[in-house]
């Protein structure tokens, strides 16, 4: 039993210090770990458009969020009403890296049927804060 608390602790640590923005708490830090993890600057206007256009299925990231995320959008398929999205618009969006990385994955999945690379990520953030008041 031991073993095995030592070798989970190992690859907790050894995860979270290949992941330095794993204790992010602010949209600009998570952009910073999305951007050094793509190797490349993000681009606001990439983001806009992979967050605005159809990628093949049926819906895109604004079918919910709406294409001016600085209201609240409602969810297309179970009418749900979602918070604004754009950080200077709900100070809470994109504080917690966990949160961050499972609707990343789950709307991402939804849009693109696949997971977003950390390039798509970092651009759609990149535009997200452009918004502003």
């Amino acid at each position: 039993m031991h073993i095995l608390t030592s070798i989970a602790r190992s690859l907790l640590w050894g995860t979270l210090a290949l992941a330095p923005w794993a204790h992010a708490t602010t949209p600009a830090e998570q952009l910073a770990g999305y951007t050094a993890q793509a190797g490349a600057p993000a681009q606001a206007a990439r983001g806009q458009q992979l967050f605005t256009t159809r990628h093949g299925k049926e819906w895109s990231c604004a079918s919910c969020h709406t294409a001016s995320p600085t209201v609240a959008g409602q969810h297309a398929s179970t009418g749900k009403s979602i918070a604004a999205l754009a950080p200077a618009f709900n100070p809470q969006r994109f504080t917690d890296t966990a949160k961050t990385e499972k609707w990343f994955r789950r709307n991402c999945n939804d849009v693109f049927a696949r997971e977003c690379s950390a390039a798509e990520k970092a651009d759609v953030l990149a535009w997200l804060m452009t918004l502003k008041r």
